[in-house]
């Protein structure tokens, strides 16, 4: 490690194979928690490239616990998180609109290194077991259309790394890398960043995978559509700007999608807006984060037929059947 970080110090970045040895390395422990720390600390202060953050997913999914259900086409909803803005679970509470339309599940989540609460969080709240037995996994998505991967059970390198991430407590590289090595390898992903110049690497790393995508950013900085300003949508066919009013209705403030204090508000959140109980802003929000990401499969004919079919699966109760049947099974 201390070659690899004079190269690093020394303002030179690493090739793929070099910054994969190093997740590698990382995963099995052969570092102590302060060469980590520093190696980390470098991608605080510098943009990673194209190369090692490559270098760094396929390590991941080397090393990750497979996982294989059925066959199903699955969606994955997920931001990279660091963004600072401490919002509800929308990602984690869209995925459970997407599974009431019938569409399967795997969501991948950890716990929030830099927010209040993660999806890994509010699951846990709400009495989800995290596990990583494939028959049980596609017990979940056959009977409750989702299921839920915790990544520090699929990922060796993410859970040598945790508690290193929570001291730090602000926005590493395995942020940008979570929504890439989804163990259940989804057919379809809404992924949220929260820069653009992420959403570019992403759009290059996406359209090399062949598979549907949609990349989102808040031009206000969140990591999923806010409706707090207009959003950068990228998809494999290109890319627009679209505002508040065409996605979502009409525009929300900040402190209408806050996520609270504690987990537990977090999750008080997440159980009234699944209930139909949320406010306007809060249903829209989530509405046009599952509309978004039920028009990347391509299944809707329009952006406006996958937001009412959001719309259908939240007020019909088929979101909520979706997560008490899930509860059910642990």
């Amino acid at each position: 490690m201390k070659k690899i970080l004079q190269l690093l110090f020394e303002h030179k970045t690493l090739t793929s194979q070099q910054a994969k040895e190093v997740l590698t390395n990382i995963s099995k422990g052969i570092y102590n928690e302060h060469e980590v720390t520093a190696f980390v600390t470098v991608y605080l202060m510098r943009s990673i490239t194209i190369d090692e953050l490559q270098g760094f997913r396929d390590a991941l999914l080397e090393l990750c616990v497979r996982v294989d259900l059925n066959g199903y086409k699955l969606m994955d909803i997920v931001g990279t998180g660091g963004d600072g803005k401490n919002t509800f679970n929308i990602s984690t509470l869209s995925c459970f609109i997407v599974a009431g339309t019938g569409q399967k599940v795997a969501k991948h989540g950890n716990y929030g290194m830099t927010s209040t609460s993660g999806a890994s969080n509010v699951m846990e709240q709400l009495g989800y077991k995290f596990k990583s037995e494939n028959s049980k996994l596609k017990r979940e998505v056959d009977e409750a259309n989702i299921c839920f991967l915790h990544a520090p059970l699929f990922h060796p390198a993410l859970k040598a790394v945790g508690a290193i991430r929570k001291n730090l407590g602000v926005r590493t590289f395995f942020n940008m890398l979570g929504p890439m090595v989804n163990p259940a390898k989804p057919e379809y992903q809404l992924v949220g960043v929260y820069n653009l110049e992420m959403a570019r690497i992403y759009n290059y790393l996406l359209q090399q995978t062949g598979k549907p995508f949609t990349i989102i950013h808040s031009l206000d900085g969140y990591d999923e559509i806010s409706l707090t300003d207009d959003t950068k949508v990228i998809t494999n066919s290109g890319e627009k700007v679209l505002t508040p009013e065409q996605l979502g209705k009409r525009m929300v403030q900040p402190q209408d999608i806050f996520g609270g204090n504690t987990v537990e508000e977090a999750a008080k959140i997440f159980t009234k807006i699944i209930k139909g109980e949320g406010t306007w802003a809060q249903n829209a929000v989530v509405f046009a984060n599952a509309a978004m990401g039920l028009q990347c499969t391509g299944n809707y004919k329009n952006y406006k037929e996958a937001y009412n079919a959001a719309v259908e699966s939240l007020e019909s109760g088929r979101a909520k059947e979706c997560l008490e049947k899930l509860i059910s099974l642990q």
